[in-house]
């Protein structure tokens, strides 16, 4: 095949066969296709798009491109969960120990932060001796131990899919919902699941603003994993405000625990309930969504989740210990709390700026070379429609650098918006899809 005319094809929108596809991937990955070329093909493709067939083609080609792991070793089903990423979202956490204690299995690759967004694999890192980088082997013997494993994806998952995001990143073309398709779904299916539950965010703080696109997005995902026979829920959620109060890694780890140990409610818990719940749905240990919410909080209130969670973290090396008593944790040298200066009601929250403000403070990172403060991080207390008075604790601020403190604090001031009039409270879950 001649690399330019499938380009060319692509160019003047004419769909392309499984056997191009292939092609392409195959000879980008093994270094035959030289960047520029393939960054014009991936120009392509945002420009004209891909159909259900070809959207399914390359997720096939990309996951092929690596190892797909085989599962049939352990009994049950395999589920696992994906978010597309947002501020405080921290929900991996509490879920995979909910749906493992209940006899589902959670076999989960998941991501580092991404600009304003953190990653799982770094709130877990937080936890002292944790180990995300397991080997396949190890993987699949803690799954078998425990029902629930939590790690960073692999060289040999999809490689694929890493070397054509590195040209995504560069090339204008991420925001492409074939080519964001094709890079979760062929992750995901490369896990050896059976099932996967979707949380597609929408919002100022997510990646999909607009609520159009995230349906959009939502419905390439669920058409990709029925066409590898996987069974899908996928959830459409609110990115309009960050996810429970507390963003940085550690701080996100103890809000998890808060919630697995009952001790807290709010959105994180009713979030967490809800997708816990679809996962052992799809998993069959219950006939009904609303069944396996129930299991869910259940599960939670009699502490097997928790239990569970403290199983996860001691196999994959962490040490319990601050699991148990999270005040023996290293504090961060400075912190400050933001008082309210007036009186109203909260009208709007900039999600982005309060994940760019955690990142400022050394939450995430700003180059690859950046090292995160696992301890730097925000507990922000408002939520959309709260009544706030003068002289109220709006949030408090963690980090190493007094200097970095205050820049974070004028952002955080500045994320906030306040109204006269009584604004109405968010919708945490928009709309259910399967």
């Amino acid at each position: 095949m001649n690399f330019i005319e499938i380009i060319k094809k692509k160019r003047d929108g004419s769909e392309l066969s499984k056997s191009e596809i292939t092609f392409s991937i195959e000879n980008f990955t093994s270094g035959q296709i030289p960047d520029y070329q393939f960054s014009a093909f991936l120009m392509a493709v945002f420009l004209k798009g891909l159909n259900d067939k070809e959207t399914s083609y390359l997720t096939d080609a990309m996951l092929r491109s690596g190892n797909v792991i085989d599962l049939s070793l352990v009994k049950g089903m395999k589920i696992d969960k994906h978010s597309t990423g947002g501020v405080g979202d921290k929900t991996s956490l509490i879920i995979a120990p909910i749906a493992a204690a209940v006899g589902v299995n959670v076999p989960m690759i998941s991501g580092r932060g991404l600009g304003h967004t953190g990653g799982t694999l770094d709130k877990l890192e937080s936890i002292p001796g944790f180990r995300a980088d397991l080997s396949l082997s190890e993987y699949k013997t803690v799954l078998k131990k425990c029902g629930a494993v939590l790690i960073g994806q692999t060289k040999g998952i999809a490689p694929a899919d890493k070397h054509i995001y590195a040209l995504r990143d560069v090339t204008a073309t991420v925001e492409s919902i074939p080519l964001i398709t094709a890079s979760i779904m062929s992750k995901k299916i490369a896990e050896g699941i059976d099932g996967l539950v979707l949380d597609v965010k929408t919002g100022n703080g997510a990646f999909m603003k607009n609520p159009k696109d995230a349906i959009k997005l939502a419905n390439s995902l669920i058409k990709t994993a029925k066409s590898f026979n996987k069974k899908v829920i996928t959830f459409i959620t609110d990115m309009n405000q960050p996810l429970g109060n507390n963003i940085g890694n550690w701080l996100e780890v103890i809000e998890c625990i808060e919630v697995l140990q009952n001790k807290k409610r709010g959105d994180l818990l009713n979030l967490s309930l809800a997708l816990a719940g679809a996962m052992i749905y799809l998993g069959k240990k219950a006939h009904t969504l609303k069944e396996g919410i129930k299991i869910a909080e259940e599960t939670i209130s009699n502490g097997g989740a928790f239990n569970k969670f403290l199983e996860i973290v001691k196999l994959q090396g962490g040490d319990i210990k601050y699991i148990l008593s999270p005040d023996k944790y290293p504090g961060s040298k400075f912190s400050e709390k933001i008082y309210s200066t007036e009186n109203g009601f909260v009208s709007q929250i900039d999600t982005y700026e309060l994940g760019m403000a955690s990142l400022e403070l050394g939450a995430g990172r700003k180059s690859l070379q950046d090292k995160i403060d696992p301890k730097a991080g925000i507990i922000f207390n408002l939520k959309v429609g709260d009544k706030v008075k003068k002289g109220n604790e709006i949030a408090t601020l963690f980090s190493d650098s007094s200097s970095k403190i205050n820049i974070a604090k004028e952002m955080v001031i500045n994320s906030i918006k306040l109204s006269s009039k009584k604004t109405r409270q968010l919708k945490l879950i928009k709309r259910i899809l399967d």
